[in-house]
């Protein structure tokens, strides 16, 4: 799977029909997207979507959890709307509106791999090891592809004028390749099992249980 993962099909806009799905549905269709990076110098920057976490308003451990306010209100907007936000007040971190417009609900994408533009990743991730260490993270594929609240919160990443843009080459991942479990470094729900990544992919993210974690929920196969 690995070398069709980075090769590159023909390229359209992302369905926006495929978000507006429960948020657990649509981080499933979010693996494989190809998301686009629209450079200063005009030239695009590709990368590949291989994990993703759901978080929705019904969720203890969403941001949206308490109400829409200025900060989370992109969640509650239209799907594919972009909400970025800053972790621990470090790194920016990336997430797509998904379900219908009011549901507080996204998409954090947790990881990618590149397929056009790794020159550019690498100068923008200087402390990266590895090429698997590029994305290897919300916060470093933030960084390997200069995503910032100031320029791309509330976005639309189906807006062809964006640069920041959602793109859909055809690829879709076998269901048996397709990984769900509990998501990474959470507190609240933390078994809750709507992280979602591709089996045998070395730029997925590693598993953390949040020191802090709640007891396991006896209903968490939700």
């Amino acid at each position: 799977m690995t070398a069709s993962l980075r090769r590159v099909g023909a390229l359209v806009a992302f369905p926006r029909a495929r978000l507006t799905v429960p948020a657990p549905q649509a981080a499933m269709a979010l693996l494989g997207a190809v998301l686009a990076r629209t450079e200063t110098d005009g030239t695009m920057t590709l990368v590949r979507i291989v994990e993703t976490e759901a978080y929705r308003e019904d969720d203890p451990a969403s941001h949206s959890a308490a109400g829409r306010t200025d900060r989370t209100a992109p969640m509650f907007e239209p799907a594919a709307t972009a909400y970025v936000y800053r972790s621990y007040g470090i790194h920016w971190c990336l997430n797509v509106a998904a379900e219908q417009p009011g549901v507080g609900a996204a998409v954090l994408l947790r990881a990618a791999l590149p397929l056009r533009g790794e020159d550019r990743l690498t100068r923008r991730r200087p402390t990266a090891r590895t090429p698997r260490e590029l994305m290897r993270g919300p916060g470093r594929l933030c960084q390997a592809l200069a995503v910032s609240a100031p320029e791309h919160d509330g976005t639309d990443l189906l807006d062809p004028a964006s640069s920041l843009c959602l793109l859909d080459d055809g690829f879709r991942p076998a269901s048996d390749t397709v990984v769900r479990g509990p998501r990474v470094g959470v507190r609240l729900a933390p078994d809750r099992p709507w992280r979602f990544f591709l089996s045998e992919v070395a730029e997925v993210s590693a598993y953390r249980r949040h020191r802090a974690a709640a007891p396991k929920e006896p209903n968490s196969a939700e």
